[in-house]
């Protein structure tokens, strides 16, 4: 199993707050470059399309402002993994002609300067004790008013949401694993709130633990787990 190690250079130590805007307009930028019929096949407008993909970041001393985060540094990481193993190719290569490009921003700009694969280590027990390393989104999706609710590891529905949120993403994503004993138990939580697309929503970090198939758990360790997972949510590191 792999993950995809992106290291960027800043012109000015500071980024957006929302890095999910920032980050999805380069992604789109980078399958636009390797592939039309890969750009179409992630981000058709016309359609909603749930993603097999999920990433972090590493921010060096990170510190939240009204409209900006700011470094200790002028560089950042970012972790991406995908449970499809041929899309992952493909996004890997096109991560590559993204590489020592200016790609501007407000007020800023950044420069993929590295782009590396790294080995993370398969999952084998049922039972797992993971760390957040992107907020952890329990989205109830109501159907006749179209409306969202968000719940975080402190709520009574949180475990019941996570599961359906697993469920619904391996149904309609057509992955031969089996979700009815997956369930999810917070031991240290922590409620964040984090934009989404320019809405604050709350969210959930801090440490798990996991409970399902061995095949099940080792979809979610690329896919993420949750909701809005292709934005840089859901991501998790097992711990045990």
């Amino acid at each position: 199993m792999y993950q995809i190690k992106l290291c960027f250079k800043l012109e000015y130590s500071f980024l957006p707050k929302e890095m999910d805007r920032l980050f999805t307009s380069f992604l789109k930028a980078a399958t636009k470059n390797i592939s039309e019929d890969l750009y179409q096949r992630l981000y058709d407008k016309s359609r909603s399309i749930m993603k097999t993909f999920t990433y972090s970041y590493y921010l060096p001393g990170a510190k939240f402002t009204a409209d900006k985060i700011l470094l200790d540094k002028d560089e950042f990481m970012v972790f991406f993994t995908d449970a499809d193993d041929k899309e992952f190719l493909y996004l890997f290569n096109a991560f590559q002609t993204m590489k020592f490009r200016h790609y501007s921003m407000n007020k800023n700009s950044m420069q993929l300067m590295s782009v590396y694969i790294q080995n993370i280590n398969d999952i084998t027990d049922d039972e797992i004790i993971i760390k957040m390393q992107s907020p952890l989104l329990a989205r109830y999706h109501d159907n006749d008013t179209n409306s969202d609710t968000y719940y975080t590891f402190d709520k009574n529905e949180f475990a019941d949401v996570v599961k359906e949120n697993v469920k619904i993403f391996i149904e309609r994503m057509n992955i031969p694993v089996e979700t009815d004993d997956f369930s999810i138990q917070a031991i240290k939580g922590k409620k964040v709130v984090i934009p989404v697309f320019g809405r604050n929503t709350d969210a959930s970090l801090g440490i798990f633990k996991l409970k399902g198939s061995v095949a099940l758990l080792n979809v979610l360790q690329r896919s993420g787990i949750g909701a809005r997972r292709s934005t840089g949510n859901g991501k998790f590191e097992v711990l045990g």
